[in-house]
């Protein structure tokens, strides 16, 4: 199977400390990018996913 899912969860706001989005902790051209991916391209984003860390934004 070729089909890589998203990792996106709805939330779509991005964290302007680290620039990775608070949902799916991808930058901006990551998330732009993901549709025109190769599997091996998403997979290798989807690797680096786990490493990433976000600052929730405080109300």
């Amino acid at each position: 199977m070729n089909s890589v899912p998203s990792p996106c969860t709805g939330v779509c706001r991005i964290d302007p400390g680290s620039g990775f989005c608070l949902g799916c902790k991808r930058t901006m051209d990551e998330i732009a990018d993901w549709p025109m991916l190769p599997a091996k391209g998403k997979r290798a984003i989807l690797a680096r996913l786990a490493g990433r860390e976000v600052t929730p934004i405080k109300p």
